[in-house]
């Protein structure tokens, strides 16, 4: 094993938390060795496995073996994609830190808009599927997702802008980075395990006095998920706002 203390620390890490998926893991995985082959010693892949089934499991360990510059962590039972995400963060070497989502909706290459951001100086980058600049890839079968999903996103959005974090255009893009510091101080910091942790993440990014910047992407829908699953997702954001606002009140995030 190399001595960390020699070891070049990575100039970014990239965190992608994982939920079983082996269908569409050997994609994934496949971008991720190609992605780290283009930028070598630049990036760091850590690989954070929120307790998998067998098949994904394997697939993430056979390949974090192969790869030196992966790293492969793995919950003993699910806690949630937030708890995911701060892991890989907080266990990250890199200046700057970001994550993905497993699926890779928004392509590999487009950490690296996020990253030449934060090399500017911005503190926080999050991606923003709302700029008239983003592109979207969907087939047409997927257009009835316009009137459930997106316009149901859209209206979580409008009362998170009104009551937590006000001019955020889109809080739960699914591609954010931040620099070594702000991961330092904000996640150790995180109350929420599940998918309203960006909201959470976001407003004490703020709360901390972080530029928060939103960059355009190229985002692709591949599946039209249940809305019945959406709306009970939304009711559990819904409460994860309050439970936001309840925090600060009672100085949590102090």
């Amino acid at each position: 094993m190399a001595d960390s203390s020699t070891t070049p620390k990575p100039l970014a890490s990239l965190v992608i938390p994982i939920h079983n998926g082996a269908e569409f893991l050997p994609a994934t995985l496949g971008a991720v060795e190609a992605f780290l082959a283009q930028q070598g010693s630049r990036f760091e892949v850590i690989l954070v496995d929120d307790h998998s089934c067998e098949a994904a499991a394997s697939l993430l360990r056979n390949f974090a073996r192969a790869h030196p510059a992966v790293r492969l962590l793995e919950n003993v039972r699910t806690r949630g994609k937030g708890n995911a995400v701060a892991t890989g963060l907080l266990a990250a070497h890199g200046t700057f830190r970001l994550f993905t989502d497993a699926d890779l909706a928004y392509p590999i290459d487009e950490t690296l808009k996020v990253l030449a951001e934060l090399e500017r100086g911005t503190e926080v980058v999050t991606a923003c599927r709302v700029l008239e600049e983003s592109v979207y890839l969907m087939s047409p079968a997927f257009f009835i997702y316009l009137f459930t999903r997106h316009l149901m996103s859209r209206l979580f959005n409008l009362m998170v802008r009104l009551f937590v974090l006000p001019g955020v255009l889109d809080t739960q893009a699914g591609l954010k980075g931040f620099t070594a510091d702000a991961v330092e101080w904000i996640f150790p910091r995180l109350t929420i395990g599940g998918f309203g942790f960006d909201v959470e993440c976001l407003f004490l990014a703020r709360k901390h006095g972080c530029q928060i910047r939103e960059i355009p992407v190229h985002f692709r829908y591949d599946s039209e998920p249940s809305t019945m699953n959406f709306l009970r997702d939304v009711l559990q954001m819904l409460r994860d706002l309050v439970a936001i606002r309840w925090n600060d009140w009672r100085g949590r995030y102090a």
